[in-house]
């Protein structure tokens, strides 16, 4: 009985040491997955001309390896490829558009859409989500993103999207223009 009794401490104390290693393992994914998230805030955001360029988009990656996917990923319009995580893109100075895990915005495929207003002081977050409307079209984003869906979302000529009330030359002045940089 003695044994019996002792064999059974031993099997409940390995179950529990494994439930333990099991929810922790749990909890580590989970934070994993979270920590992978970017936190976005006024702060995020500075003069678009220090970011690096492709054509006439400004992209912008804390992690450099992240920064030159993303940067081959827009430069070569790569289809059916995601933008890593804790990308943000900008075209114009007053929108940006930042790259989530997908289950944060599903709509969207993971990209939350952002309506600035910038000044010397700095940003201010006029609006943000997956709802946002763009103030120049008075439509959502998202309702001209969605026909670049095999792009990741993301506009560009010949990725099925409307075409954009700036040329190039318009995209160049608003950037030049941003009031966040310094001016020499």
């Amino acid at each position: 009985m003695r044994h019996l009794i002792a064999l059974l401490c031993r099997l409940s104390d390995c179950v529990c040491k494994r439930s333990v290693l099991a929810a922790g393992l749990g909890f580590c994914m989970v934070a994993s997955v979270s920590a992978e998230d970017i936190a976005v805030s006024e702060q995020t955001f500075g003069c678009i001309l220090d970011w690096p360029q492709v054509r006439n988009t400004r992209i912008k990656h804390s992690d450099p390896e992240k920064l030159t996917e993303a940067m081959r990923i827009f430069r070569d319009s790569i289809p059916d490829s995601e933008y890593p995580v804790g990308t943000i893109l900008q075209l114009v100075p007053f929108e940006a558009m930042v790259k989530h895990p997908r289950a944060t915005f599903p709509k969207t495929n993971g990209w939350e859409f952002f309506s600035l207003d910038v000044s010397e002081a700095g940003t201010k977050i006029r609006a943000r989500g997956d709802n946002v409307v763009n103030l120049s079209q008075g439509v959502t984003c998202l309702s001209c993103h969605q026909p670049a869906a095999r792009f990741d979302f993301v506009c560009e000529k010949g990725h099925g999207c409307a075409p954009i009330p700036f040329d190039d030359q318009k995209i160049a002045e608003l950037q030049r223009a941003d009031p966040r940089c310094a001016k020499k």
